[in-house]
C-alpha cells in the first residue's frame, strides 16, 4: 500500500504541477493524515485538467470575498441524495449544516473544497458531535447523478448518515442556486462556471455565516459552528 502511494504521488505530483493547478493544500493535509484523499484530490484534477474540463469559478463580487456574517432564511426544497433517496431541506431543523456548491468533474476549487468537508466531518466525529449535516449540492444535473455522486464521496470517505451529495433536475437545483445566491453558468464547452459559497446554517434553518472561495481554514468554521450550537451566535 505504502509502494503504492509512493508511486502514485510521483506520478501525479508532476502531473498535477504542470497541469497549473494549486497545491496549496498539500502541506496541511499530510500533516494531518489525510493522504489517502490527498491523493483523489490529485486524481480527480489530473483526471479533469484537460481543456475539455475547464473550469473557472465566477468572480466575486467586493460583497462576496472570505468571511460574511449573515441572517437569511433557506427556503424549503427537495431533491436527491447520493443513494437515490428523497431529501427534504425542511428535515434538517434542529441540527447546523454546512452547505457548499460543487460538481464531480470540477478539476480545481470543487475537490479542495470536499477535502475541507472531510476534514470538519473527522474533527466533528472526533468531538462525537452528532447534531451536524454537511450537504454538497452539484452545479453540474446533466453529469452528476446519484450514482456519479455517491463514487464522488466515497473518494473523500463521506459518512452517508450525515454528508448528503445533492442533485435534482435543472429546474429544481436553479431555484435552489438562485435562493442561496449562487451564479451558475455553462460555458462555451458545456463545462460550468459557478459563485464558490460554503455557508453555515443555524438550527432554526437560517444562513449565519457566509465563506467564498476556498481559503476558509476549518478552525474558523468549527468555531463557528461550536458558538452556533453553544449560544446560537456566530463569532463576529
Amino acid at each position: 500500500m505504502a509502494a503504492t502511494k509512493l508511486a502514485l504521488r510521483s506520478t501525479l505530483i508532476p502531473l498535477f504541477q504542470r497541469g497549473n493547478l494549486a497545491l496549496r493544500n498539500q502541506t496541511s493535509l499530510m500533516k494531518r493524515g489525510e493522504g489517502e484523499i490527498f491523493l483523489c484530490v490529485l486524481l480527480l484534477a489530473v483526471l479533469a485538467s484537460t481543456p475539455a474540463f475547464a473550469h473557472f469559478p465566477i468572480p466575486p463580487k467586493k460583497s462576496e470575498i472570505g468571511r460574511r456574517v449573515v441572517e437569511k432564511p433557506v427556503a424549503n426544497f427537495v431533491l436527491t441524495d447520493q443513494l437515490g433517496h428523497r431529501f427534504q431541506w425542511a428535515d434538517t431543523r434542529g441540527k447546523i449544516v454546512v452547505v457548499n456548491f460543487i460538481y464531480t468533474k470540477c478539476p480545481d476549487v470543487c475537490p479542495l473544497l470536499s477535502a475541507k468537508f472531510a476534514s470538519l466531518q473527522r474533527s466533528l466525529e472526533e468531538q462525537k458531535q452528532t447534531d451536524y449535516l454537511l450537504v454538497s449540492i452539484t452545479t453540474d444535473p446533466a453529469r452528476d447523478n446519484s450514482k456519479t455522486l455517491k463514487s464522488y464521496g466515497d473518494l473523500f470517505k463521506a459518512d452517508q448518515r450525515r454528508w448528503f451529495f445533492l442533485t435534482g433536475t435543472k429546474e429544481a437545483l436553479a431555484k435552489v442556486w438562485k435562493d442561496f445566491g449562487v451564479s451558475v453558468q455553462k460555458a462555451p464547452d458545456g463545462e460550468v462556471q459557478h459563485t464558490t459559497l460554503t455557508t453555515i446554517i443555524d438550527r432554526q434553518g437560517v444562513r449565519r455565516v457566509d465563506y467564498y472561495g476556498d481559503k476558509w481554514q476549518e478552525k474558523e468554521v468549527l468555531k463557528d459552528i461550536a458558538l452556533l450550537a453553544t449560544r446560537n451566535q456566530p463569532s463576529t
